[in-house]
C-alpha cells in the first residue's frame, strides 16, 4: 500500500502541479519577451484566486465547512488597503496587520456562531454575515459606497512595492506556493487528521476526546485571515475596493474553483482556480453569452470526476500503475525465454 501511494504521488498528479508552478514563474519573462504584458495580469488574477481558493479549502475541504461567506474576508482585506490608503498610509505592514486583526476577529466571531449549527443552517449563517458585511460598506459613502474606492498609495513592504505588477506576481506566487506547502503539512500532521476525521463523523472525534468543534474554528480562523490576505493582494492588483469584492457571488466562486480542482487535496484548489478562470476568459473572448456555455461545462467535469481534476490525475496515476504491475511478469517472462 506504502509503495502504492509513493509512486502514484510521483505521477500526473505530483508533476502537473509542479510544472504549472515552474510555468508560472517564468511567465513574465515569457510576456516580456513575446510583448504580451497582459497575461501577467491576468494570470496574477488567477493567483490571487488560487490563494483565496486554498483558504476556504482548509475549511471546506479538510473541515467540511461548507462556508459560502468567505467573500466577506477576501472583500475586508482589500479595504484594509484602501481605507489606510485614503488617509494616505502606504505602510504595507499597517495593511497587513490591520488585514490579519480584523480578519482573526472576524473569522472567530462569525465561527464561533456558524459552528453553533451545521449543514443548510451553516450555510445560510456564513452567507449572511458575508451578505450583511456588503450591505455595512455599501453604506460607507466616505468611502465610495457601492461605487468602490481607488487606491492612490499601494502598499510598501520595506523593499517590495505591490504596485509594481511584476513585485506583486511573484510575492503572490511565493505566498501561494507556501500556502500549498503549508497545506500538505497539515494534511498529514495531528491537526489536519483530526480535521478531516471532524469532517467524516464529528461525534466519533469528539468520542475519541479531540475537541473537534475546536479544531474546526482554529481552521475557519487561519482560513479567514489567508482569504483576507487574498484580498489585500486583490486591491493592490486592482488599484481599487469594492463592495462587489464581498458579494456571494465571489464566495460561489471561490467553493465552484475548489470542487472543480478537488476538495482536500493539496493542488486542487490552484487547478481549480486556473481551470475557472482560464475557461472564462477563453469563452469571454468567444461570446457574450459564455456563461450559457460556462455553466454546463463546470457541470459535466463535476459529473466526471467528483474529486475534482486533482482526482482525475490520481486516478489516471493509478491506472498507470496497474498497468505497469501487470505488465511486469509478462516482460520478465519474455526476457526469460529470450536470454534462454
Amino acid at each position: 500500500m506504502r509503495t502504492t501511494v509513493s509512486a502514484a504521488a510521483r505521477g500526473l498528479s505530483f508533476w502537473v502541479p509542479l510544472l504549472l508552478l515552474l510555468v508560472l514563474a517564468l511567465l513574465p519573462v515569457m510576456a516580456e519577451w513575446l510583448d504580451q504584458g497582459f497575461f501577467v495580469t491576468l494570470v496574477a488574477r488567477m493567483l490571487v484566486y488560487a490563494l483565496a481558493a486554498v483558504a476556504l479549502n482548509l475549511a471546506l475541504g479538510y473541515g467540511g465547512l461548507v462556508s459560502f461567506g468567505h467573500a466577506l474576508f477576501f472583500g475586508v482585506g482589500s479595504y484594509c488597503v484602501a481605507i489606510p490608503a485614503f488617509y494616505g498610509i502606504d505602510a504595507g505592514w499597517v495593511h497587513l496587520l490591520a488585514c490579519v486583526v480584523v480578519c482573526t476577529l472576524l473569522g472567530a466571531v462569525t465561527g464561533l456562531i456558524s459552528l453553533r449549527t451545521s449543514g443548510i443552517a451553516f450555510i445560510m449563517i456564513t452567507l449572511a454575515f458575508a451578505q450583511m458585511g456588503y450591505f455595512v460598506f455599501v453604506s460607507l459613502k466616505n468611502y465610495g459606497g457601492d461605487d468602490g474606492m481607488s487606491i492612490t498609495a499601494p502598499s510598501q513592504l520595506g523593499p517590495l512595492d505591490l504596485g509594481n505588477l511584476t513585485i506583486l506576481y511573484y510575492s503572490t506566487l511565493v505566498l501561494l506556493c507556501l500556502s500549498l506547502l503549508g497545506m500538505w503539512r497539515i494534511r498529514s500532521a495531528p491537526f489536519g487528521m483530526v480535521l478531516r476525521g471532524a469532517r467524516q463523523n464529528a461525534r466519533r472525534i469528539q468520542a475519541l476526546g479531540f475537541p473537534a468543534q475546536h479544531y474546526q474554528l482554529a481552521a475557519y480562523v487561519f482560513s479567514a485571515v489567508l482569504c483576507g490576505v487574498a484580498g489585500m493582494l486583490f486591491a493592490n492588483l486592482n488599484s481599487f475596493a469594492s463592495p462587489s469584492s464581498l458579494a456571494w457571488s465571489v464566495s460561489g466562486d471561490l467553493i465552484v474553483m475548489v470542487v472543480l480542482g478537488g476538495m482536500g487535496s493539496v493542488a486542487g484548489p490552484l487547478l481549480g482556480a486556473l481551470a475557472f478562470l482560464g475557461m472564462e476568459e477563453v469563452l469571454k473572448s468567444w461570446s457574450d453569452h459564455w456563461a450559457v456555455i460556462f455553466g454546463p461545462m463546470i457541470v459535466l467535469i463535476a459529473l466526471m470526476g467528483r474529486a475534482g481534476i486533482a482526482g482525475l490525475l490520481e486516478r489516471i496515476d493509478t491506472l498507470l500503475l496497474r498497468r505497469t504491475a501487470a505488465g511486469r511478469p509478462a516482460q520478465s517472462v519474455l526476457l526469460t525465454e529470450e536470454s534462454r
